[in-house]
C-alpha cells in the first residue's frame, strides 16, 4: 500500500493501457472529410462554387436561371436565404482545366459548398482514365486541403443513351469509357470522403423513356434535364445540411 492509502498501477497493466492507446486507430482522412457539414445557421451568406463544364456554365438551357446550377442555387436559399452562387464552369472543359483554370480561383473564394460536374469532354477527347483521375485526386486534395467546403460530386451520366451517341458506330467503347471514369470518380471521391451523386443509373433509365430531357442539339440536357439534374444533386448536399 503507498502513503495515501491506494495502490500503485501494476507496471504491466501501465504499459498495456499504453499499447491500446497506440494501437487505437485515428479516423482517416475521408472520415474526417465525410464528416463536413453545412453550417447549422441558415441566415449564414454562405458561398457556393460551381466548378466543371458545358453542363455547369448552362450550354442548352434557355434561361441561365434555368440551369442546373442556378436550379440548385435557388433550392439552397431555401435552407440559406443568403447564399450566393458563383459559378465557374466553363464549356468544352476536361478535368485539366479544373485543376488549371477553376481551383485557385474556388480557394481564394472560401466556399462552404462545391459543386462539381466533369468528365464527358474527357471521355469524348480520347483522355486516359488515369490522367483523368491524377486531376481528380489534386481536385480533390487541393479543395478538401485547402478550404472548408462541402464538396459534392456527380458520377457521369450515360453519354450512351442521347441521340449523339444511341445505335452510332462507336457507341459501345464510349460506354465502356463512362464506366471507366466513373469507377475512376467513385474511388477517388470514397478515398477522399467526398458527397457521390449518382447520375448514371437514373440516365440510363430515364433517358429512353424521357426524351424530353435532352436539347435539341441531342446531347446536352433540356431545361427539363437540367431541373432533374438539380433535383438528384440536391439529395447529396441535403445529405450533408446539418439541421
Amino acid at each position: 500500500m503507498n502513503p495515501m492509502g491506494s495502490e500503485r498501477c501494476p507496471a504491466w497493466l501501465l504499459i498495456l493501457s499504453l499499447g491500446v492507446a497506440v494501437l487505437s486507430p485515428l479516423p482517416s482522412t475521408a472520415q474526417v472529410i465525410s464528416a463536413r457539414r453545412l453550417p447549422t445557421d441558415g441566415a449564414k451568406p454562405l458561398t457556393y462554387v460551381a466548378l466543371g463544364d458545358s453542363t455547369v456554365s448552362g450550354v442548352s438551357a434557355t434561361d441561365p436561371e434555368r440551369n442546373y446550377v442556378s436550379r440548385l442555387h435557388e433550392r439552397l436559399r431555401s435552407a440559406y436565404p443568403a447564399a450566393r452562387l458563383v459559378n465557374l464552369g466553363v464549356s468544352g472543359a476536361i478535368a485539366a482545366d479544373v485543376v488549371n483554370g477553376q481551383l485557385e480561383r474556388t480557394v481564394a473564394l472560401r466556399p462552404d459548398l462545391v459543386t462539381l460536374s466533369i468528365g464527358p469532354n474527357d471521355i469524348t477527347r480520347g483522355r486516359a482514365a488515369a490522367e483523368y483521375e491524377r486531376n481528380l485526386e489534386t481536385i480533390f486534395q487541393t479543395l478538401l486541403g485547402e478550404t472548408t467546403a462541402v464538396l459534392v460530386v456527380s458520377l457521369i451520366p450515360d453519354l450512351t443513351v442521347t441521340p449523339r451517341f444511341r445505335g452510332k458506330e462507336g457507341a459501345a467503347e464510349v460506354g465502356r469509357r463512362v464506366a471507366r471514369f466513373n469507377q475512376a470518380l467513385r474511388r477517388q471521391a470514397q478515398a477522399h470522403g467526398v458527397e457521390i451523386v449518382d447520375l448514371y443509373t437514373p440516365s440510363r433509365r430515364e433517358v429512353p423513356r424521357r426524351p424530353d430531357l435532352i436539347a435539341a442539339d441531342g446531347y446536352h440536357p433540356s431545361d427539363q434535364g437540367h431541373a432533374r439534374w438539380a433535383e438528384l444533386m440536391w439529395r447529396g448536399v441535403e445529405r450533408r445540411l446539418d439541421r
